[in-house]
């Protein structure tokens, strides 16, 4: 779990996060979502200590990261995996040499060990016969799979994912989606996804937090946005005709009182329209 209390950044003066405070859970899916400009980068670089907060607390396990001693704040990293927007692998290391890196930077495993262990990884997002390929012979959809494969080489409990959907394809980006809300759950972590598809939003999301210029707006479930009266999150989520029109059959359905399976099932069939979009 992941507790952040009143944390303020500040840059020259500017405020860029407002006394935002969040519960991230253990085996969940946790959403960031916002438009450009409103934080979400800034406050995901606070969490994993890339930019120091002005303010506030960022507490591990109960532990406030922030007040952390180098070496104490450098083990606690080791628990940590980053999937970064542009996957950022190693142009002249193979698929399999990249998932081993943060094996042979941290761990003391003996090298046949560090092997076993990342071919475990590559064969978790299915790409063990990739494994001799360097990163321009394989996909941008692939890239991403070779980068989560490194992000949990060292078996995190936390796993960070800067738009993990970025420049992929709708069937490609499920196909992330459910890779992340899988390892999520078959490892137990506590998975942090800063996005603006609403397409990952409403198919992995287990709690949200909606930032806008800087501010906590709005949090809660998948579910619960359907229902939210917030015009600045409407604002955002149903930005799309599409997503439009699933707000309105949710609101025509509740009003004339339909049973809850029957506007669950309507609602599915909406958001599968816009996968294929």
């Amino acid at each position: 779990m992941i507790e952040v209390k009143n944390l303020i950044k500040e840059f020259e003066g500017r405020v860029v996060l407002d006394d935002i405070s969040a519960n991230f859970q253990k085996g969940a899916v946790n959403m960031i979502i916002g438009k450009s400009g409103s934080g979400k980068s800034v406050f995901l670089k606070c969490l994993v200590g890339l930019i120091r907060p002005t303010s506030g607390e960022i507490r591990y396990g109960g532990r406030n990261f922030l007040a952390m001693k180098n070496r104490e704040m450098k083990r606690l990293r080791r628990d940590m995996g980053m999937l970064f927007q542009g996957s950022a692998l190693f142009d002249s290391k193979t698929v399999l040499e990249n998932v081993m890196f943060p094996l042979d930077v941290f761990s003391r495993k003996n090298q046949r060990e560090r092997r076993k262990r990342a071919e475990f990884c590559l064969e978790r997002v299915n790409l063990l016969d990739a494994a001799d390929l360097f990163p321009s012979e394989i996909s941008g959809g692939m890239m991403k799979r070779v980068a989560i494969a490194r992000a949990i080489a060292l078996n995190p409990k936390y796993l960070f994912c800067d738009e993990p959907n970025s420049g992929l394809d709708p069937k490609t980006s499920q196909m992330i989606d459910e890779l992340i809300q899988d390892i999520t759950r078959d490892f137990n972590m506590t998975s942090l996804v800063v996005s603006h598809d609403m397409n990952s939003v409403m198919n992995i999301g287990d709690y949200i937090l909606f930032l806008n210029e800087g501010i906590k707006e709005w949090e809660g479930s998948k579910e619960h946005i359907m229902d939210s009266d917030n015009d600045k999150l409407n604002d955002f989520v149903f930005a799309s005709d599409l997503f439009k029109k699933i707000k309105e059959a949710d609101a025509i359905i509740t009003g004339n009182e339909a049973n809850e399976e029957n506007r669950k099932k309507l609602i599915q069939r909406m958001e599968e329209e816009a996968k294929d979009l």
